[in-house]
């Protein structure tokens, strides 16, 4: 008499439907619920604005009068309008004088700081994030001091040299580089330590490697360092790119501060400073709304252009 093995069941199968529906229902909408709290705010505060700011530019729109759907004549008139045209300009100009030296200092910056030879390396991994947690309004009040055309210490180390005295805030290049370099100054703090976090991520081995190789330093940054960088560069392009083109507390208070318009030529307006000018101080909405709509279209162009370029550019670094 021979003994039978026990066999091993075979192993059913459960559709990814049946094995759907087994997990419990609170499992399932759990991590919808967890997130959604953010998309609901998101929506309330973001996105229902967002799309209200559309509907108001076809509108001439007073908040405490009538409202008239007036279609494209917003977009009309602010393309007539030398006022518009001159705070893009500014807008442009103060972002380029800003966002492309950040930038350059910040790499250069964070590429030192990751020197491990570099004494009190820590200390100056710190302290390059003061300008970023400093109030903006004490920003601007030191800084309007500093190119003050009478007291201002620039001025007073030009006088040095020889160089008269220069009226920053009563010119339009003056203004664009005091507000470039409240901008600068504020921001590479923050854009360094990105850098600088990336750079302590690539193996030190590379680096060795490459110095057996013949390589020197400067061979190692663009051959090494750029290439490696290139996720955290595009980001960074895009982000100062936004945020430049969005500038707004530095020349409100800049204006405050010297106790001017803008300066006798408004140069020191930009965009946002126009859509808050025609918006909250002479009540037209819908004009203001138009404002916005054309600085969004404008950020999202030169973002993508941003982007493409530095992608490609990055990518053909050898």
């Amino acid at each position: 008499m021979t003994a039978t093995l026990p066999t091993r069941p075979t192993p059913t199968r459960i559709s990814r439907g049946a094995a759907r529906v087994l997990i419990p229902l609170r499992e399932r909408i759990a991590p919808y619920a967890y997130i959604a709290p953010f998309f609901l705010l998101f929506g309330v505060f973001g996105l229902a604005p967002f799309l209200f700011t559309f509907y108001i530019a076809l509108f001439d729109w007073n908040p405490i009068g009538d409202q008239t759907f007036i279609g494209l004549d917003n977009f009309t008139r602010m393309l007539a309008d030398a006022r518009f045209w001159n705070a893009t300009a500014n807008t442009i100009s103060i972002w380029l004088l800003s966002t492309v030296p950040q930038l350059l200092v910040a790499l250069l910056l964070a590429h030192v700081l990751n020197r491990a030879r570099l004494r009190f390396a820590l200390f100056f991994r710190m302290s390059i994030l003061v300008p970023y947690i400093t109030s903006v309004a004490a920003t601007a009040i030191v800084f309007a001091q500093l190119f003050d055309r009478d007291y201002g210490l620039l001025n007073w180390l030009l006088g040095l040299v020889g160089v008269g005295s220069i009226d920053f805030a009563q010119t339009v290049w003056g203004s664009h580089v005091m507000l470039a370099v409240m901008v600068a100054w504020r921001w590479f703090g923050y854009t360094t330590l990105l850098y600088l976090a990336s750079l302590q991520a690539i193996p030190r081995d590379i680096y060795e490697a490459a110095a057996i190789d013949g390589a020197g330093g400067w061979a190692q940054f663009r051959h090494i360092t750029i290439p490696s960088l290139r996720p955290v560069i595009i980001f960074t392009v895009v982000t100062s790119t936004i945020g430049g083109l969005q500038i707004f507390t530095e020349p409100l208070l800049l204006s405050r501060t010297n106790n001017i318009t803008c300066g006798p030529v408004r140069q020191c307006q930009t965009l946002t400073l126009f859509l808050y000018e025609q918006g909250f101080g002479q009540y037209e909405f819908g004009y203001g709304a138009a404002i916005g709509v054309a600085l969004f279209v404008m950020i999202v162009v030169v973002a993508a252009v941003n982007y493409l370029l530095s992608s490609r550019i990055r990518g053909e670094v050898p």
